[in-house]
């Protein structure tokens, strides 16, 4: 596996490099994409982008918070290897720094979901560590 190089988004060079990344596991128009990073951002929101000789190849978006139920904790939001580098380790890598990170900041656990029908996803997961323990439900508003 050719050496994974982790770092934050923290300029709009690297959050624009990211969004065909991004893009893979959200539908979100360029524009849509700055707008909604820079709102996340705003809240806590920490882009972090997975780089193989310079090139973009994956992303992780994650924020600190607390609960009842985890206390302080790390919330995956978005996590994504582009399609042609999967399966070669990248997404356990960037799983790992996320755990790490979390660790630094005295979280608790780590938390994301997944959607129901990406299976593939869920078996990554669980061979990372994972567990299922909960169902997630959405009522719209809008």
């Amino acid at each position: 596996m050719d050496e994974l190089e982790i770092r934050e988004a923290r300029s709009e060079s690297v959050v624009d490099a990211l969004y065909p990344i991004v893009s893979e596991l959200r539908d979100l128009e360029r524009e849509e994409y700055r707008e909604l990073y820079a709102a996340m951002r705003e809240e806590g929101y920490h882009l972090f982008g997975g780089f193989v000789d310079d090139e973009p190849i994956a992303a992780a978006g994650v924020r600190v918070g607390t609960n009842f139920y985890l206390g302080r904790h790390a919330y995956v939001y978005d996590l994504v290897v582009t399609e042609t580098e999967r399966s070669k380790g990248h997404g356990s890598a960037l799983l790992s720094f996320v755990n790490e990170w979390a660790t630094e900041r005295e979280c608790e656990a780590v938390e994301l979901e997944s959607g129901l029908w990406r299976e593939e996803a869920h078996r990554f997961y669980e061979r990372n560590g994972y567990e299922k323990y909960c169902f997630s439900f959405v009522y719209e508003l809008a």
